[in-house]
């Protein structure tokens, strides 16, 4: 049985995809054994109470040295002993020390296509301001392993979704979500739950 932990910022839908995913068989061999946010009032806390998960917030502004919400946040995870961290929708940056502890075993959902839209600053309604700010066609999603960079980790899976001429950032990011993001993370979570995943040359690959 593979244990997840998913960190989470805001409302949780990709979180409450992967729940749905777990009851519906999607995902197998698969359960969540925490929730955590940065955020105190994040309904993704909800979310993991209402179906009996534990869920707790570990914030920054909690501490007065980033070193301090480093450790804090690393021995809450501990706690859980997860074979996979989850970052569904999680805006904040790892901490060295926690890629390191876990190598290969946290993933992320990232709202456009590796390499496009990624690294510093591209971030929630962020990405999608900027695929139509170019005139993109296409963007999509992907599911990709952490590693201490910033969205550079080895790429799982992705999804194309079509870009329209009347989309605004908010109505391309529902689309983004629906068609790409709640498919794939829990795809990605199943593959890796059943030991089809293997990373060679930092290449990842489904089998």
């Amino acid at each position: 049985m593979l244990k997840i932990v998913v960190l989470v910022s805001g409302g949780g839908t990709n979180l409450q995809a992967i729940i749905d995913s777990i009851r519906l068989g999607r995902i197998t061999n698969t359960e969540i054994v925490g929730v955590i946010s940065n955020k105190k009032d994040a309904y993704a806390l909800e979310r993991a109470k209402d179906h009996g998960i534990d869920a707790q917030c570990i914030s920054p502004k909690d501490y007065e040295k980033r070193e301090e919400f480093d450790q804090a946040l690393l021995h809450a995870i501990d706690q859980y002993q997860p074979d996979l961290i989850v970052l569904a929708g999680y805006l904040v940056i790892l901490p060295k020390l926690l890629v390191e502890a876990y190598p290969n075993k946290i993933i992320n959902i990232h709202p456009s296509l590796i390499p496009s839209f990624c690294g510093a600053g591209f971030y929630g309604l962020h990405v999608h301001e900027a695929v139509l700010a170019r005139g993109n066609k296409v963007t999509g999603a992907t599911v990709h392993f952490v590693d201490e960079g910033t969205d550079s980790g080895p790429i799982l899976l992705q999804k194309a979704v079509c870009v329209k001429a009347t989309d605004t950032p908010e109505i391309l990011q529902r689309r983004v979500m629906e068609e790409a993001e709640w498919l794939i993370l829990p795809q990605a979570i199943d593959a890796i739950a059943n030991g089809r995943v293997q990373i060679k040359n930092n290449i990842a690959t489904i089998f």
